[in-house]
């Protein structure tokens, strides 16, 4: 897929939101002008971690303690703009699926991106190296 396309092929269903795409999907969006990536991480997850250029930081939930971030409704909606779609990129892709399902409720066209930035665990318990917007060669930088 070329950034300036995209096909309901690369949209898996999901329930309580417009779907869950691959990596590759949301970056070729996100390149094309036809999302908003925003990065549900906390702050700490992203300056440690890594983070994707252009992608807008708005916590689902904050550090320490992973409280619920009670500017995340407002600070969505100042994102994407009205009409806009938005992809969703958490760790591993299961705080981004809330994510996704709060923003549908806010009326915004959400997708959650599949795998999230680091991917699952292997077997050692370590992120990076199953899948993931980092283990894909996908744009992202680290301080």
């Amino acid at each position: 897929m070329n950034a300036s396309s995209s096909s309901s092929s690369d949209v898996r269903p999901a329930e309580g939101y417009a779907g869950d795409v691959t990596p590759e999907t949301a970056a070729a969006w996100l390149a094309g002008g036809q999302a908003v990536l925003v990065d549900v991480r906390t702050d700490a997850e992203r300056e440690w971690v890594g983070y994707v250029p252009g992608a807008v930081p708005v916590a689902w939930k904050q550090w320490p303690g992973m409280a619920m971030n009670p500017d995340f409704d407002a600070a969505l909606r100042a994102a994407v703009p009205p009409g806009g779609r938005v992809v969703l990129l958490c760790r591993s892709g299961v705080r981004s699926v809330a994510a996704a399902k709060r923003a549908t409720e806010l009326g915004i066209e959400a997708y959650n991106i599949l795998e999230g930035f680091e991917g699952n665990a292997d077997a050692d318990g370590h992120r990076g190296n199953q899948g993931g917007w980092r283990r894909r060669g996908l744009p992202w930088k680290q301080n």
